[in-house]
């Protein structure tokens, strides 16, 4: 009987009167005591974005050379203009979460991130590398402008040169240089991207002298790189949770083809001129889509 009553005492306290480790304003446990120190900056955003760092791009399959019985090699150029492209572009200065696609390939070049960086004024096979300062001195432009200084009361003509350093908002397209293959172990029709070159314009004197070619990254050696950046998702935002590895792994972009691989190893430019060379590019295009179109009897 006295052990009864001792146990309903005991039950009586513990419900009308809480441990001291409880909370009696809220009702709940005290928090545990956390040592690390905690970032002064308030959470821009309603949950802690870690997916992007913590993942690694999907890996290629495997091929065998037996297994490719059909390959075609195509250039494209990407307008960084165009609307669909323009998250490769923007944002023009980095921001905490979002670089353009430029500032990206830059900042990974010069701190050796991307190691391997081929000369684009040689040639296209990633045969040729190509050192920091060739980089340095071949993203300047140099313009000049006739200025009237005044000497001794006499108005002088002189041209004043410049030289401009490299700004990543410069970069308006970049070309990529791609390979499709059919593989017939998984009867699949597939394209690879091999390499990707940026692309700014070639000033002297502050007239364009063309396109200037900065150098060629070897594409399959970077996706590693670009999977821990973020592309700003044009249809889902922050939620999208885009990398640029994902964009050119789902062929997110746009772009028209300016060579075809060919025995005279020459551009479609070479040969054609005006609208006749969006013809010939978007007969390439189609060369390939009834390849593949071809390939199945339904």
């Amino acid at each position: 009987m006295k052990t009864s009553l001792a146990f309903l005492l005991a039950a009586f306290l513990c419900v009308f009167f809480p441990f001291e480790g409880k909370n009696q304003n809220s009702g709940q446990s005290t928090p545990p005591v956390n040592n690390t120190p905690v970032d002064s900056t308030p959470r821009d955003g309603v949950y802690d974005k870690m997916a992007i760092t913590q993942q690694d791009p999907i890996p290629y399959p495997y091929l065998r050379e037996a297994d490719i019985v059909w390959t075609k090699r195509i250039w494209r150029m990407v307008d960084l203009r165009e609307k669909i492209n323009q998250p490769f572009y923007f944002p023009e200065k980095p921001r905490k979460d979002y670089r353009s696609f430029a500032q990206l390939l830059w900042d990974n070049v010069m701190d050796h991130t991307i190691s391997g960086v081929y000369n684009a004024n040689k040639n296209d096979r990633f045969t040729v590398p190509i050192t920091l300062t060739e980089i340095l001195d071949q993203s300047e432009s140099i313009d000049s402008n006739l200025v009237t200084v005044d000497s001794a009361g006499i108005d002088i003509k002189t041209w004043v040169v410049t030289h401009n350093k490299f700004s990543p908002s410069d970069v308006k397209k970049f070309m990529i240089k791609e390979d499709w293959y059919f593989d017939r172990q998984r009867s699949v029709f597939e394209v690879r991207i091999l390499g990707i070159c940026p692309i700014t314009k070639k000033r002297v004197k502050g007239i364009d002298q063309g396109d200037n070619y900065l150098f060629w990254i070897y594409f399959p050696e970077c996706r590693k790189v670009f999977s821990q950046y973020e592309v700003f998702n044009l249809k889902n935002g922050v939620a999208g949770r885009l990398t640029y590895d994902d964009v050119f792994m789902k062929r997110m972009f746009s772009s028209y083809v300016v060579k075809e691989e060919n025995v005279y190893d020459r551009e479609i430019a070479d040969y054609a001129k005006g609208i006749e060379t969006l013809l010939e590019a978007e007969k390439a295009k189609s060369h390939l889509y009834e390849f593949e179109q071809n390939l199945w009897e339904y």
